[in-house]
Formats: structure tokens, C-alpha cells, sequence
């Protein structure tokens, strides 16, 4: 047996503790499982046991899910089948066990984790926030193949089984209490003992499972036949809006449920097992199960070795949208922060943009009034520089001029105590230009923030020749703490992601130039799984400001960077997007529609010579060709840091691993053909293969 699983015996029951060496989490790999057979054999018909009770001795963690390696490694059906038959096998030898079972959950208890616990009799839970409970597989492409399945929409209802299963949400202590997916909270200091004491109070085997749901409607969907096909309809309607399509996994899940909530445990078994090994053969799932890899990477990555400073309190220099969001950011984690504009007017705005953003988490049910109230209480404000002088980090979010921002960064340097980190929220400029009039220019860096702040994940940390490895170690640092991932980038006009995502909009505009509908490139590029569409995308942005950070990368790179005709024709229109109710759609409330005046500024008219797919590469091939360039000026590291700022900084689509990975999967030599075919039919200058992306083809071969 393993050293990761002990058994010993307290008295009349009976101890199993998961403890995995030289690992922060456990697992539930082939061999932990194999292990967990024995055990469970060596209890069955001891007549001197009372109960079992599973525990683990890691701090805030119980099982954080099966070994994910094992199903990526998977590649045959039948072979990804026979391994969730197992796993189904040995939980119902736990669930059959003769004395009653309890699962003492004491932090994250995740897929494979909340199986085992739901083959249990029953679940006692310690109190805390980091205490999640959930079935996350959706968002690796595949199902529960352990059971859970079955055994969760048993346990809490078929409604909400379905919520959690097919959105792979994980639920707090709190909410596991009341849905009855826990028995009950206790002391985390006393789990063990208060664990024993329930099953003395319950010393049988639980036979009976009654949902929670209340009223009159959630019991019409779960108790009858009709109620159940409409509950599967309406989800079914929820899940395609919500993933358009694109992940198999919560359509599969939903199939599976509505199956097997009346089913016998058997056969609904069999069936998940099925689903289980169809779904994780496919591509979706291996590019998912590699993207969850790259979260995880680039969440440890330390990128330099030094130490951060410590931050009790920041600064935010404008109180914009993005100050506003920003300085919001830092007071949800609990970062005391002081906020500078030139008058009242403007630091109204931020703190609305600050008060709208809590106010919808309250609505959304992710904070309570209260919490909210507490963060808003963090933020005070000022129009001069008063409290900056204790500030440890202050971020300038002002306008993007440069001439603005060297003034503010000199104003900065004398103001601020000398070690505290003076960073910049720019999307394009050199952040070196802007530390030239500061003292100590090691402490300046960038720290470009995505709109919306609280929505996404990006942080570009942008390093000047002269930045410290302490000044990037800081950032680096209070970026973790805000729940964002960091990536480490050159200073270079445009960073990474504006540099690769500008061209990609750029594309867009040409394409129209000569006579396509910008409904009809919105169309193809959400059919290929972006979010939105590149000209829905530049009225969320506003033309105002995609326009003059494309002219940046203009004025940088020359005629590769050329701004599209539309482009800077919509902005002379002053239509910059939602800001203004008019861009390239117009818009009331939620809603939008095409504005057809865009087509008075084109000279061509309805071309129906450039087919779907051609318009996808064009665009798609700009952007790869740009990162190809990224990497040959090391503007970041490596390759995996172009998929993580794709996927994270703009949306690029998950399921299909990253712009890197995709280009990889298509075949580099592939789309070079099209880069020269693109070069010598459109331009030369946009589409000439780079000389990374030509060695690149040659590595491979």
C-alpha cells in the first residue's frame, strides 16, 4: 500500500487519513483508489466497528479531485470507460460498507473528492471561506465518472444537482448546509471527535434521500415526469446561451441527469461511465485539461527571485473607469486605498464605477451588503497628493498621454516615500519614457490592468530596463493578491496582448474596407468561439481609445500596423461605441443593433468573393504572426506566454488552448502557406511570415 492513505482504528471506529508526501493537495490517482479498495476490504464484516470516518491531514484541503494526468494521458473510449468503472466500483464498495461512513471535509473538496464524500452515509464540514464543495469536471470537457452524477442530484435535488454539475461551480460551506449536501458544521479543531460523536447519534446506514427543494414549482420539476422534461429543456436553453455550443461537457451532464435521476444506481452508472469516456477522448477536453496546466503555471511562476514588499496601503492617480476599477480591486481584497483626481467631479465617477461594481456582486450574491459597505470604506479620495506620502504602491491611470504621465511620474517621485512602487496602467507606451524624470527609476513598472478590472484575469507587468527585480516581485505580488495572474513582459510598444490583439481588429477593419459587413465578421469569429466580435469588442472599448492606441502601434511599426480606413473614419464620426450610443452598432439599454451609416463611409460594397474561412484566417494569422514576432524580440519568455494572455487578456476560446495551440494544431507549415498567400494577394507587409515563425517550421520537421 501507498504512504498516502493510513488506516487505524479509534476505539469502535475506524480512521482513514489521506495524507499525499511531497504534495500541498491529494489526489485521487489509479493507485490511491486501488488502496482505498483494500482498506474498505479489510473493514468489511468486522462485527467490532461502529463507523468509518475519512479525513485529511492536509491543512485546508480534503481531496482536490482525481489525477488529472491520468485522464489527459487517456486516449481510447473504452479505455477512459473501464477507468470510471473502476473508480464507480470501489465507491460503491464504500457506499455498501456494513457500518455507517462520514467524510470530515475540512477545506477544498473537489470532483473526484466529492464522489468519494458522496458515497459516504454523511458529511460534517468545519466552518471557513476556504472551504469549497463542487464538480468542476465541465470545465475540463468531461463529466463526473465516479458517481457523482448519480449521487449529488440524490442527495440535494435534480434542480439544483443540475446548477452545480453543469456550470462546475463550487459552493461554500453555507450554501452545502442549506442545499443538504453536508449534515452539518462544526469546530475544524474538534472534526475528528465531532465526527465520531454523529455517528454514535446516527449509528446506521442512511437509506433514505429526500431533496431540500421548497415550493410547490421545484418539487413539480423534480417528482414528475413532465416537470422533469421541462427542467431539462429550460436548462438545455440556459446551457447553449451560455457556451453557445461550444463545450459538449454541460449538454452531456444534463443528458446523463435527466437520465438517471429515476434509474436504478447501476444503471445510471453504466450510463455515466459511457458519457464519461466519450467526452474524455476528445479534443475539447485535452485542450482544456491543458489550459487548466497553464492557469495553474503561470498562478506559481515566481518570474524573479527576489521578495516583495509589503502593502498595507496604494494609490490609484485617476479615477476613471479604470481608477475607479482599479481602486475598487484593491479594497475588495482588504488594501486600504487613496484616490487623487483633479476635482470632485472626477473622483464621483470613480467612486461610482467603484459602488456599481460592489453593488452588482451584492445582486450577483458574491458579497453581502455589509462587505461591500466595508470595501467602500477602504477608498477615500483627494485632488491633491495628501495621503500619498504612506502609500506603498501608487498606480497612474491617468489619460494616455505621455506628456501627462511624465508630468504626473515626476510630480510622483517627490511626493511618495522613496521605496514605494510607482506603477503605470498604460495599454502602449513606454513605461522607460515615462520614468525618466523620477528618482530611483528602479522602482517604476507597469501594471496594465484589462477593462472590465473586476471581470478579468490579465495583469501585464511590464518591466523597464531598469526596474528592480523587487519592484517587479511586488507587483507581481499584490497582482496574486487581487486573484489575477501576472505575466512579465518587455516594455515595447503595445506589450503583448494590444500588440497581438491590435492587428487582429486591424484585420477586421480591411476586411470590411473591401466590402464584407461587419455583422458578418462579428458572426465568424463568434461561431469560433471568441466572446464577442472584433467590432462589438471596439465599441465595448470605445473607438476613442482603440483608435488612438492604434495609431501608437501606427506611428511604432510602420505600414504592418496601418489603422484601417473604417476604423479611423468611425472615430472622425465620433462614434466611439456604447459610450456614445453609436459605433458600429447602436445601443439602447442591453440591446444593439447594426448601424447602417458605417457602410456610407466604405467604398466597396456587399464583396461576396472572400469566403468564411478566409476571412477567419486572415484575422486568426495576423494575430499568431504577431506573437511569433513578440517572441523573436522577446517581448515575453515563451510560447506559453502568448496562450495565457490570449486566453486571459482578451477571451481568446479555452476550448481551443490558446492562440499558440491552435496555430499548432492547424499545422505551422500550413499557415505560413496561408501567410504568403494572404502576403502576396491583400499585403506584404501584413502578412509576410516572420522569421521566428519560418524557424519555428523548421524545428518541427
Amino acid at each position: 500500500m501507498s504512504s498516502i492513505l493510513k488506516l487505524r482504528i479509534d476505539k469502535e471506529f475506524a480512521i482513514i487519513e489521506f495524507d499525499q508526501p511531497d504534495s500541498k493537495v491529494n489526489v485521487l490517482s489509479a493507485q490511491v483508489m486501488k488502496d482505498l479498495e483494500e482498506v474498505i476490504a479489510q473493514l468489511e464484516g468486522r462485527g467490532d466497528l461502529k463507523g468509518l470516518c475519512i479525513v485529511s491531514e492536509k491543512p485546508d484541503i480534503f481531496i482536490a479531485g482525481a489525477d488529472i494526468k491520468e485522464i489527459e494521458n487517456i486516449t481510447l473510449k473504452a479505455e477512459a470507460e473501464v477507468k470510471a468503472k473502476e473508480g464507480q466500483k470501489i465507491l460503491n464498495t464504500l457506499e455498501k460498507l456494513s457500518i455507517p461512513s462520514i467524510a470530515l471535509i475540512n477545506g477544498a473538496c473537489l470532483g473526484g473528492g466529492l464522489e468519494l464524500a458522496l458515497a459516504c452515509d454523511y458529511r460534517l464540514s468545519c466552518f471557513g471561506d476556504k472551504i469549497k464543495l463542487g464538480l468542476p469536471e465541465v470545465k475540463l470537457g468531461i463529466i463526473p465518472g465516479f458517481g457523482g452524477t448519480k449521487r449529488l442530484p440524490r442527495l440535494v435535488g435534480l434542480l439544483k444537482g443540475v446548477q452545480l454539475i453543469t456550470s462546475g461551480e463550487a459552493v461554500s460551506v453555507n450554501e452545502a448546509l442549506k442545499i443538504g449536501l453536508v449534515d452539518g458544521l462544526r469546530n475544524q479543531n474538534r472534526l475528528l471527535e465531532e465526527g465520531i460523536e454523529f455517528l454514535k447519534k446516527n449509528p446506521r446506514k442512511r437509506t433514505r434521500y429526500k431533496s431540500k427543494a421548497k415550493g410547490i414549482v421545484n418539487k413539480f420539476l423534480e417528482q414528475s415526469f413532465l416537470g422533469r422534461a421541462i427542467l431539462q429543456s429550460q436548462a438545455k436553453k440556459f446551457i447553449l446561451k451560455t457556451t453557445k455550443g461550444r463545450y459538449p461537457a454541460p449538454l452531456k451532464a444534463l443528458e446523463v441527469m435527466s437520465a438517471n435521476y429515476t434509474a436504478s444506481l447501476d444503471k445510471a452508472l453504466a450510463c455515466e461511465a459511457e458519457a464519461f469516456g466519450e467526452l474524455a477522448i476528445g479534443s475539447i477536453s485535452k485542450n482544456l485539461i491543458s489550459v487548466f496546466y497553464l492557469v495553474e503555471k503561470y498562478k506559481k511562476a515566481k518570474w524573479v527571485e527576489a521578495e516583495p514588499h509589503k502593502i498595507a496601503k496604494c494609490a490609484v492617480l485617476g479615477a476613471g473607469v479604470m481608477g475607479g476599477g482599479i481602486a475598487q480591486a484593491f479594497s475588495a481584497y482588504g488594501v486600504i486605498v487613496r484616490m487623487k483626481d483633479l476635482n470632485f467631479q472626477a473622483l464621483g465617477r470613480g467612486l461610482k464605477q467603484a459602488r456599481e461594481t460592489y453593488d452588482y456582486a451584492v445582486k450577483k450574491r458574491k458579497l453581502k451588503k455589509n462587505q461591500a459597505d466595508a470595501g467602500m470604506g477602504l477608498i477615500s479620495t483627494t485632488t491633491d497628493y495628501s495621503g500619498f506620502s504612506t502609500a506603498d504602491v501608487v498606480i497612474e491611470a491617468v489619460l494616455e498621454d505621455m506628456q501627462v504621465k511624465k508630468k504626473v511620474f515626476a510630480e510622483l517621485g517627490e511626493v511618495v516615500k522613496p521605496q514605494a512602487v510607482l506603477a503605470s496602467n498604460t495599454s502602449c507606451l513606454s513605461v522607460t519614457e515615462m520614468a525618466e524624470g523620477v528618482k530611483n527609476k528602479e522602482r517604476v513598472v507597469g501594471m496594465h490592468f484589462f477593462n472590465p478590472v473586476h471581470r478579468m484575469p490579465l495583469v501585464e507587468v511590464i518591466r523597464t530596463p531598469y526596474t528592480s527585480d523587487e519592484a517587479v516581485a511586488t507587483i507581481m505580488g499584490l497582482s496574486k493578491r487581487l486573484g489575477k495572474t501576472p505575466i512579465v513582459v518587455k516594455d515595447s510598444c503595445g506589450f503583448l496582448v494590444n500588440r497581438i490583439l491590435l492587428p487582429y481588429l486591424n484585420e477586421a477593419g480591411f476586411i470590411v474596407d473591401e466590402g464584407v459587413s461587419f455583422e458578418r465578421v462579428d458572426r465568424i469569429m463568434l461561431e469560433f468561439g471568441m466572446p464577442m466580435g472584433p467590432f462589438t469588442l471596439m465599441d465595448e472599448i470605445g473607438m476613442d481609445v482603440g483608435y488612438k492606441v492604434a495609431s501608437f502601434l501606427e506611428a511604432h511599426f510602420g505600414e504592418r500596423m496601418k489603422v484601417a480606413g473604417i476604423l479611423k473614419k468611425v472615430y472622425e464620426q465620433k462614434w466611439f461605441g456604447k459610450k456614445t450610443r453609436k459605433g458600429f452598432y447602436l445601443h439602447k439599454a442591453n440591446e444593439k443593433e447594426p448601424n447602417n451609416e458605417v457602410y456610407t463611409l466604405t467604398l466597396q460594397r456587399q464583396n461576396t468573393s472572400l469566403s468564411d474561412e478566409d476571412i477567419l484566417k486572415r484575422m486568426l494569422y495576423r494575430m499568431v504572426n504577431e506573437a511569433a514576432m513578440c517572441l523573436e524580440e522577446k517581448v515575453c519568455n515563451e510560447l506559453l506566454d502568448v496562450d495565457i494572455g490570449m486566453i486571459m487578456g482578451i477571451g481568446f476560446p479555452p476550448f481551443r488552448g490558446g492562440l499558440i495551440r491552435y496555430a499548432d494544431s492547424v499545422g505551422w507549415d500550413k499557415v505560413i502557406v496561408d501567410l504568403e498567400k494572404f502576403s502576396n494577394k491583400f499585403s506584404p507587409e501584413r502578412f509576410k511570415p516572420s522569421a521566428y515563425l519560418l524557424g519555428l517550421v523548421k524545428k518541427r520537421h
